[in-house]
């Protein structure tokens, strides 16, 4: 298996992917945001068994199709611990883009440019930081990428209906995640322009059929169908108003009306720019020198480079119509705008320009990290009192300072050790220490509030064992993390109303009843008034525990 030269450096890169993302994993519970809610989802799915109408508490959870609750659920059938189970799916699926990602580029241009293109993925700072997380993105990611490799094996090196196919199917399950999933079938639109311009690297002789075609069409509906169909089965046919609308809800609000009319996240127009200059790094630090080679394939027409850049531009134009925008939505364009530099990369990365770039960036991370970790140590500077109060950690804690330090010191001691001439192993260095660093050290430090989790030990441990907590102004968390009896009163529901429906619930039987209450403003008042117990912040949320002695009469019914 690493007879060859070629053998040893695909499995040193895996070695180094599966390093930098699975390290952690098992050592936090899930944050937010989105984290909680999605396994909260899942592991409600399990415990009830019904699986094609998910729910978040007691109210049915219709923003999202249900697959990446599935492989959620299946990853914890394998391992049977949510802890390590909620972050499985998003590991392989990251794994599985960088092999896409090797094997087309490996097929264009060869096997070293193969390499460099998965590398300039795994090093890119949004890429890992989504792979570490239990969101649905990198599922969808790899759905897409599988659906242009799919594309790409029949468009530029096929014909070849089968791989075709399979590109088509994997876009409906890309939509059975997260709805966009389609974007992989974007790529038809360059390809069909390029195939009349005439241009170079297209598959030859040209494919035809067109019930082939069609047969491509018919899988990407079937994938979305294996959940569709039973789903508005059970819906139309059960009588259950709420099921109704469900459907009402996933199939138009979350999906065209979200897209057209976006209700939150918005953003300026040339917000994904700041995106890919910023999160992409290191890899968009080479994008200024990629502009000529570029501009040259296009004059020379080549398909192969400018198929993937076309498509990768299609999908950040679709997103920046949007007004609704956030910072992942455009990962899927990642690998694609890899693809297209693939053939470069090898020779952009001798250049003396190149290697500046990248060191400078490896040793201002490095010392940065290092100053902020040595000044909290050796002082109160106003970041590390604001990182404090707002995540409810207690005052002359120095492991996180003591982590960031060593962190720092150790990219920095890369830096001076290695110089320009050896940035690219310096690149390599700082993404392991980096995201090594967050797995081991960082997020094992912070993951008791982020996770809400000391906050539902602390109230399980002040009300005992066998009083039931009500939850009121909750987020997903606290109820993924709650211990012993819990109950909840809505989630979509007002602070208001929730807070009408838990008095009423805690003072039928006072004795054997509490709630936990998220301070807002509509509450504020009447928690001020109350002798309620403060529990300190947790999720930038300060939260209180009031027993139903302590709420004011003219506070137990609010309007």
């Amino acid at each position: 298996m690493l007879k060859t030269p070629q053998s040893r450096e695909f499995w040193l890169l895996a070695c180094v992917a599966l390093l930098v993302i699975a390290t952690g994993i098992g050592l936090r519970a899930p944050w937010p945001a989105d984290e909680p809610r999605f396994v909260l989802v899942a592991k409600q799915m399990w415990e009830s068994v019904d699986w094609w109408f998910p729910h978040r508490g007691q109210e049915l959870y219709s923003d999202k199709p249900p697959l990446y609750f599935w492989l959620l659920g299946l990853a914890y059938a394998v391992v049977r611990n949510w802890t390590v189970a909620f972050l499985l799916p998003s590991l392989l699926a990251a794994l599985g883009t960088l092999w896409l990602t090797f094997d087309l580029g490996r097929r264009l241009w060869g096997h070293r440019a193969g390499l460099w293109a998965a590398a300039a993925v795994l090093c890119a700072f949004q890429f890992v930081y989504q792979a570490k997380r239990a969101q649905i993105d990198p599922t969808v990611v790899f759905f897409i990428t599988l659906g242009m490799y799919g594309l790409g094996r029949h468009l530029l090196l096929g014909p070849h209906w089968r791989w075709f196919w399979a590109g088509c199917f994997a876009a409906g399950l890309g939509v059975i995640s997260k709805g966009v999933g389609f974007l992989a079938l974007l790529a038809l639109l360059p390809y069909a322009w390029m195939r009349w311009r005439g241009w170079q690297g297209l598959s030859e002789p040209a494919p035809r059929g067109a019930w082939r075609w069609a047969v491509g069409a018919l899988a990407f509906l079937a994938a979305i169908w294996l959940w569709l169909g039973p789903m508005l089965w059970l819906a139309l046919s059960d009588g259950d108003p709420t099921h109704r609308a469900y459907v009402d809800d996933l199939l138009f609000r979350q999906t065209a009306t979200r897209y057209a009319e976006s209700w939150h996240h918005h953003q300026p127009f040339w917000y994904f720019a700041r995106v890919v200059a910023v999160s992409w790094l290191p890899f968009s630090l080479l994008l200024p020198w990629l502009f000529k080679p570029w501009r040259d394939a296009w004059r020379a027409r080549d398909a192969r480079v400018l198929w993937p850049l076309a498509t990768c531009a299609l999908v950040l134009l679709f997103f920046t119509l949007s007004s609704g925008k956030r910072d992942m939505y455009i990962l899927p364009a990642l690998p694609m705008l890899a693809l297209a530099a693939a053939p470069f990369l090898p020779g952009l990365l001798e250049r003396r320009g190149v290697r500046r770039a990248l060191f400078a960036l490896s040793l201002g991370l490095g010392l940065g990290l290092f100053a902020a970790g040595v000044v909290a140590l050796v002082g109160e500077p106003r970041f590390e009192l604001q990182l404090e109060a707002g995540r409810g950690m207690a005052s002359g804690q120095d492991s996180l300072w003591w982590a960031l330090a060593t962190m720092g010191g150790a990219i920095t001691g890369a830096a001076l050790w290695l110089q320009p001439r050896g940035a690219v192993a310096l690149t390599a260095t700082m993404t392991v220490v980096l995201w090594c660093g967050w797995g081991l050290a960082i997020a094992p430090l912070l993951d008791g509030e982020s996770s809400s989790r000391d906050l539902m030990r602390e109230v399980r441990a002040k009300v005992g064992p066998r009083v039931e907590v009500g939850l009121v102004v909750w987020r997903e968390q606290n109820l993924l993390q709650a211990r012993g009896p819990t109950v909840e009163f809505g989630f979509k529901r007002t602070p208001v109303q929730q807070w009408n429906a838990a008095v009423a619930w805690a003072t039928a039987a006072p004795e054997r009843r509490a709630l936990l209450v998220g301070q807002v403003d509509e509450l504020e008042a009447c928690l001020e008034r109350s002798d309620a117990e403060p529990l300190g912040a947790a999720n930038r949320r300060a939260w209180r525990l009031v027993r139903p002695a302590d709420v004011p009469a003219d506070c137990r019914v609010l309007r």
